[in-house]
């Protein structure tokens, strides 16, 4: 009997180890909508989505508090803002920790502490610079307060990649690879974290329709494969090339063993009418193949990483009226604001395909063909508009010159007929440098010709 309770200790060891990196699928539970259900609500739904984990975008006491006694896994998020604060002061980060994480943490599972938000997207040099320290003083203000069990992390987009194609090709870029992506490698590497990674096949497919296949988007392609020149390793799905190329851009640093967490993936069931795929078929499809690969027991993993377990958050709980940008932005969700589903689907991965009912058929597949026009929004806010309408105008180009007294398009009294003129003005001639029908939720994309 002598070696029983060492081998015990070990296997309890194990399980432990084990249920750290389990296939388990949680959801992103944003709150960028005027118009969603309360925190308790919102955790009644996400169990009823069988998640076993939630990621959230700040530490929002009121859900954290729901979420308590259950026994769903969390990720909190410090604030983007705070990091520069965070870096340069322990005693900063030792109360935020003390105020945020100690009062919840014996009834609320928080086991992921994610600093910042896609930082290294962001063009501001001062927040990046300062992203490992904060990472460094946030793990020492766990320690600090014995907050053993949780993981410090940041979510990283696909764009911290210089190269990406082929996947053995995957290079982090220039102005990150030494200063910022090497000591956080070695800081996850140390920790024994994850690189958090936010994986949307959509935005590759959306940008170039006519060279990726969609259902090779989507995890459907029945006999497409890609074949990697650099390691002779064969995809059957984009998903798996853009992980990987994070991986060998890792393994180039030295790093060939860190985990991958996939932080954040999706497929939006809407978007405006000058995008293409967005649909509830599409993002159906998607989110279920998504979870079936990731739950399948044993693990699948990826070419370069076999058998390897990726834990993941679906983006995400609801579809958010308030995100900014295209329309794609703001129909993510799994659910609609009042709580109902956008389309069947359970995080668990144990409902047979057979048990869904049928999607609707995608119609927006292919490129709209016709015209389009920009105009306001119904129930925008009349005041904001007109500082939207001096933007447009103010970007040159001509772009309101019909609209001057006098002119052919001039409307005096019609504030929503010259900004909806501006509008599309503006964005007919900036939409290839990157400019949008957004105008901070004022504007939205029509087929219908605002002058008749």
């Amino acid at each position: 009997m002598g070696h029983v309770f060492p081998i015990f200790i070990l296997s309890i060891l194990l399980s432990t180890a084990g249920a750290e990196i389990s296939g388990k699928v949680g959801v992103n539970y944003g709150q960028l909508g005027n118009n969603l259900r309360s925190p308790s609500r919102s955790v009644e739904l996400i169990k009823s989505l069988k998640a076993k984990r939630v990621k959230i975008y700040d530490a929002n006491p009121k859900i954290l508090n729901a979420l308590k006694n259950t026994d769903i896994q969390v990720s909190i998020m410090l604030p983007n803002e705070l990091i520069v604060n965070v870096s340069s002061s322990q005693n900063f980060s030792d109360s935020w920790v003390k105020t945020n994480v100690v009062p919840f943490y014996k009834e609320t599972k928080i086991r992921y502490l994610l600093v910042g938000n896609e930082i290294l997207s962001s063009s501001d040099n001062a927040t990046r610079i300062n992203l490992v320290p904060a990472m460094r003083r946030m793990k020492w203000s766990l320690k600090t307060h014995e907050l053993h069990k949780i993981k410090v992390g940041t979510p990283s987009a696909m764009d911290v990649l210089e190269s990406s194609f082929p996947p053995s090709n995957g290079t982090f870029r220039s102005d990150i690879s030494g200063p910022i992506m090497k000591p956080m490698l070695r800081f996850l590497n140390r920790t024994k974290s994850f690189f958090f990674l936010d994986v949307y096949p959509y935005f590759p497919w959306a940008q170039d329709p006519k060279n990726i296949d969609l259902d090779y988007a989507l995890f459907a392609a029945k006999n497409r494969t890609y074949s990697d020149p650099g390691t002779g390793l064969t995809y059957t799905n984009l998903f798996d090339q853009m992980v990987d190329a994070v991986i060998f851009a890792m393994k180039r640093l030295g790093y060939p063993n860190i985990r991958i967490w996939i932080a954040e993936t999706g497929w939006p069931n809407g978007c405006d009418i000058d995008q293409i795929g967005g649909n509830i078929y599409n993002a159906a499809t998607y989110n279920r193949n998504a979870i079936k690969k990731f739950t399948s027991d044993p693990a699948v993993g990826t070419p370069a990483r076999p058998g390897w377990v990726l834990p993941s958050f679906i983006f995400s709980l609801y579809n958010e009226n308030q995100k900014p940008g295209p329309g794609t932005e703001r129909h993510f969700g799994l659910l609609y604001p009042n709580g109902s589903n956008v389309y069947q689907i359970d995080l668990s991965g144990k409902t047979p395909e057979s048990e869904y009912e049928p999607l609707p058929a995608p119609t927006n597949n292919e490129p709209y063909k016709g015209k389009i026009w920009c105009v306001v929004k119904k129930n925008a806010n009349m005041s904001a508009v007109s500082g939207a309408l001096s933007y447009a105008c103010s970007q040159g180009n001509k772009t309101c010159d019909a609209i001057q007294p006098g002119k052919a398009c001039y409307k005096a009294k019609s504030l929503f007929r010259l900004a909806s003129y501006a509008f599309s003005s503006y964005w007919a001639q900036f939409k290839k440098s990157g400019g949008s029908c957004d105008f901070n939720g004022l504007a939205t994309p029509t087929p219908k010709d605002p002058s008749k």
